[in-house]
């Protein structure tokens, strides 16, 4: 909604800033590029097997075992995605009956509860509080846990908060999970968009984890390959065979040169993510720097991903009305905590994955407008 209001103002003539979205700015890497026309021209444009090709399982494969600790993984353990949100959407197909609880922590992404929902299962928000930090706790997990609790959906580096779990919050969901017999599903897509001396833990290569935790990853984030919709999922394999039926009666499968460009960003020369982050962090430490300046405004730390997740405290109004003043008065577009569930009121997320320049017209208006509010 808010992202369309942006558009038609735009169009009507109006200077906007919309960092309301979650892409990055920059271009798919040359050499992933090149890979996929290479794909294309060689005739890689018929049916590829449904659930990813020998060289981009191998390459996945390769991956865990060398980023992610995760080393007893084999390719009938991995699914090949067109998107990681399509790999989210198999998962809760595999694991879900009508009637199951699937434990979201609370501000998280705004698909997880929809996409719960859709599989008739019940999302179970457990709310982090802004003042901790979002920290979570295995005391505060138990307390919603229920019997018909199946999973629990995790997302480090978080959106929209930021947060990278730490090595105790890592255990506290280790021990909740394994004390009542829950999968967890982990959402690790901004992985290698981490700052400072934050470190990325994959649940999967905890002790006892890897047969009740799916990984949830792909090359939208780190590799500015959106558009390329290719995503997927590594878990126990009676899961991923589950997950390979619904992608064969549904999705079918990603297309066929894009998990070629797949295989080049995971194979391929890694100095591209590490520009890229570089400037993420640049454009992080000018914001948090800029809202210390601007009253009313508290911001957390951003510790992973490419968002900001600032809290208003100088107003009575709620997540949505803050969003739209500020685009009827600084023509700069968010999106609203409560997007993220009750525990994100009172924040509006922005997005840094773009243009400086364009974060330095939302400071300078911000500075004017939130004052006012």
């Amino acid at each position: 909604m808010m992202m369309q209001r942006g558009r038609e103002l735009r169009a009507a003539g109006k200077d906007v800033v919309s960092l309301a979205g979650g892409e990055p700015d920059f271009d798919t890497p040359r050499h992933i590029v090149e890979a996929g026309f290479r794909a294309i021209e060689a005739g890689d444009t018929h049916y590829p097997p449904a659930f990813g090709t020998p060289a981009l399982l191998a390459a996945i494969v390769d991956k865990l075992k060398r980023e992610n600790n995760v080393h007893h993984i084999t390719p009938a353990q991995i699914m090949v995605t067109p998107g990681a949100k399509w790999a989210i959407f198999a998962t809760l197909a595999a694991l879900l009956e009508p009637g199951d609880d699937v434990m979201i922590l609370d501000p998280s992404w705004v698909s997880y509860a929809p996409m719960i929902l859709l599989h008739r299962a019940n999302p179970v928000r457990v709310p982090l509080s802004g003042a901790d930090h979002f920290r979570v706790t295995a005391d505060l997990l138990e307390q919603y846990v229920t019997p018909r609790t199946k999973a629990l959906m995790v997302n480090s580096p978080n959106n929209p908060t930021g947060r990278v779990l730490t090595r105790a919050e890592i255990d506290a969901l280790v021990y909740v999970a394994q004390q009542h017999d829950l999968y967890v599903i982990s959402d690790e897509i901004y992985e290698h968009i981490i700052y400072d001396d934050h470190v990325h833990y994959s649940l999967a290569a905890e002790p006892g984890m890897a047969e009740r935790t799916i990984i949830i990853n792909g090359f939208s984030k780190a590799y500015a390959m959106t558009g390329w919709r290719l995503g997927w999922l590594a878990g126990p394999e009676p899961i991923v065979k589950l997950a390979r039926i619904y992608q064969t009666h549904s999705a079918q499968s990603a297309a066929s040169f894009t998990m070629a460009a797949g295989v080049a960003a995971l194979t391929g020369p890694q100095e591209c993510v590490k520009e890229m982050v570089a400037v993420y962090d640049q454009r992080r430490r000018l914001v948090l720097d800029a809202f210390e300046e601007i009253p009313g405004i508290e911001c957390p730390p951003i510790e992973g991903a490419f968002y900001v997740f600032p809290r208003f405290t100088q107003t009575r109004k709620n997540s949505l009305e803050i969003t739209q003043a500020l685009i009827d008065d600084a023509l700069v577009v968010g999106t609203p905590g409560s997007a993220f569930g009750p525990a994100g009121e009172g924040y509006v997320r922005f997005s840094i994955a773009e243009r400086t320049t364009d974060l330095e017209k939302m400071l300078d208006r911000m500075a004017k407008v939130v004052p006012t509010l």
